[in-house]
C-alpha cells in the first residue's frame, strides 16, 4: 500500500546578514561548506535520503549561484515526477517581496494546491546535520498534531537566537507554549541550563496548514514568520506536536555525531562547524556512506602535494583537502581547503577555512581565518597572526578571533 504524499519545501530566501562578506555576492544558503559542499546540500541531502523526491526550493535574495548550483547538481529524473525546482519570489499575492517565511510559503500556495501532498515538510537551508524526516512523518502522524516542530537540546545561554519549545509534561509530544527567541527562557526540569531549541523543521497536515496560513496572511498585525506566527496559532489550537531529534536514527550514524546540527548563521558558528569535521574521530562525519551528502560533480583533478626536500615539505594534516588543490612544499593542518586551492613553498596554513580557488604564495602564513573564493595572499603576507593589523586592512575579526577575508581580495605584505 502507497505511503501518504509528501511536499517538501526548503526555505532559501535568507540574506544572511550575519555570514557578511560570505554573503555579499550569493544568498546564504549557497554559501560553500567542508571544501566541495554548499549548505543547501544538507537539507536537500536529508530529504532525498529520506525519499522524498518532490521539493521545492524558495529563494529570493541573490540567488543565481544557488540555482545554477541546483540546476547542475540536484537533477531528478521526471520519470516518476520528481523533481527539484527553484522558486524564486513572484509577488503573487501583491507588489512585494517575501514579508517572512511564512509569507514565502503563502506565495507560493498555488504549488501545494497543484501537487495536492498529504503532508508538507517545511525545512531551513541553512543547518548542518543528518535527518530521516520519514520518522517525524511518522512521528506526525501517530501523534493526531496539524503541525509538528523538530526540536533540540541546546545551552540555555543560546536562547535568544532560537524558537523555544514548551512540551507538556502529561503529553510531551504536545507542544503547549512556543516562545520566539526569549531573552530569559526557563531550562528544563531535568537539565536546567538547557532549553528545547526548535530546528527550524516542521511537518504540517496539508489541509490544516493551509488554512492556518491564510488566516496569518490575512492579520495585519503579523510577521508572517513560521516560528513566530505559524507555530503559536498552532500552539493554540492545541494541535502542535514535538518532533526529539534525539529520538531520530540515520543509518551509518554513530554516538559521536547521531544527533549533531548546527546553525552555522554567524561566522564564528560557521568556523566552528568546520572545526568539527576534522577530528580523527570527527564530531559530524562527512564520510557516513549509508546516508550521503550529495555534492554533484566536481571537475577538478585529484589533489596533489609536492617537494620532500629538507625544509620544504608539502603535507596536510588533521585536514580535508578536496580535489584540483596544489600543496607545493606548504604545510596545512587543521584546515580545510576548497577545490583548486593553490599553496605555494614555505607557506603555512593553520586552523583555517580556504574556499575555492585562494592563492597563499610563498612565506605566507594564514592561521585562525576564513578566506573567501578566489583570495589571493601574496608572498610573505600574514592573516590572523595580528588582529589589529587585519582590522587596519579592512577585514573583519569576529568575536572569537577569526579573521575573514571577502571574495577576491588581494592581501598584501
Amino acid at each position: 500500500m502507497p505511503g501518504p504524499t509528501v511536499l517538501a519545501i526548503v526555505l532559501a530566501g535568507g540574506e544572511g546578514k550575519r555570514l557578511m562578506p560570505l554573503t555579499a555576492s550569493q544568498c546564504k544558503p549557497a554559501v560553500p561548506f567542508g571544501g566541495t559542499f554548499r549548505l543547501v546540500d544538507f537539507a536537500l541531502s536529508n530529504l532525498a535520503n529520506s525519499n522524498y523526491l518532490r521539493m521545492v526550493v524558495l529563494t529570493q535574495y541573490k540567488s543565481h549561484s544557488l540555482d545554477r548550483h541546483i540546476a547542475h547538481t540536484w537533477y531528478m529524473s521526471p520519470l516518476l515526477g520528481n523533481y527539484v525546482a527553484p522558486v524564486p519570489a513572484q509577488q503573487s499575492r501583491g507588489k512585494h517581496w517575501y514579508l517572512g517565511s511564512a509569507d514565502a510559503i503563502f506565495q507560493c500556495e498555488n504549488i501545494i494546491l497543484e501537487e495536492r501532498p498529504d503532508f508538507v515538510i517545511i525545512v531551513g537551508a541553512d543547518h548542518v546535520y543528518r535527518m530521516n524526516f520519514a520518522q517525524m512523518i511518522e512521528s506526525h502522524v501517530a501523534s493526531d498534531a496539524e503541525f509538528t516542530v523538530a526540536g533540540i537540546r541546546q545551552p540555555r545561554s543560546d536562547a535568544p537566537r532560537f524558537g523555544i519549545i514548551d512540551v507538556d509534561p502529561t503529553y510531551p509530544s504536545l507542544v503547549r507554549a512556543f516562545l520566539e527567541k526569549p531573552e530569559d527562557a526557563e531550562g528544563l526540569p531535568d537539565s536546567p541550563n538547557e532549553v528545547l531549541a526548535s530546528m527550524g523543521n516542521y511537518v504540517a497536515t496539508t489541509s490544516a496548514f493551509l488554512e492556518v496560513l491564510n488566516i496569518d496572511a490575512n492579520d495585519p498585525t503579523s510577521a508572517h514568520d513560521m516560528g513566530g506566527n505559524i507555530v503559536p496559532r498552532f500552539v493554540e489550537r492545541g494541535t502542535c506536536g514535538f518532533y526529539d531529534f534525539k529520538e531520530n536514527r540515520v543509518p551509518g550514524s554513530t554516538d559521536r555525531d547521531r544527533d549533531y546540527w548546527r546553525d552555522v548563521g554567524t561566522l564564528d558558528a560557521y568556523f566552528e562547524a568546520h572545526m568539527d569535521l576534522i577530528a580523527v574521530q570527527p564530531v559530524f562525519n562527512l564520510y557516513n556512506y549509508r546516508w550521503p551528502i550529495h555534492q554533484g560533480f566536481i571537475r577538478e583533478p585529484p589533489a596533489k602535494f609536492v617537494h620532500s626536500e629538507k625544509g620544504r615539505v608539502g603535507y596536510a594534516a588533521d585536514s580535508i583537502v578536496s580535489p584540483g588543490v596544489i600543496v607545493s612544499g606548504a604545510a596545512v593542518t587543521n584546515s580545510i581547503l576548497s577545490p583548486a586551492v593553490r599553496l605555494h613553498s614555505w607557506a603555512s596554513v593553520s586552523d583555517s577555512v580556504l574556499m575555492h580557488r585562494t592563492r597563499v604564495h610563498r612565506h605566507a602564513q594564514v592561521h585562525r581565518a576564513i578566506l573567501d573564493e578566489r583570495v589571493i595572499v601574496k608572498e610573505g603576507a600574514t592573516i590572523g597572526i595580528d588582529h589589529q593589523k587585519d582590522l587596519d586592512r579592512g577585514f573583519l575579526v569576529t568575536d572569537g578571533g577569526v579573521t575573514v577575508v571577502g571574495r577576491d581580495t588581494v592581501v598584501e605584505a
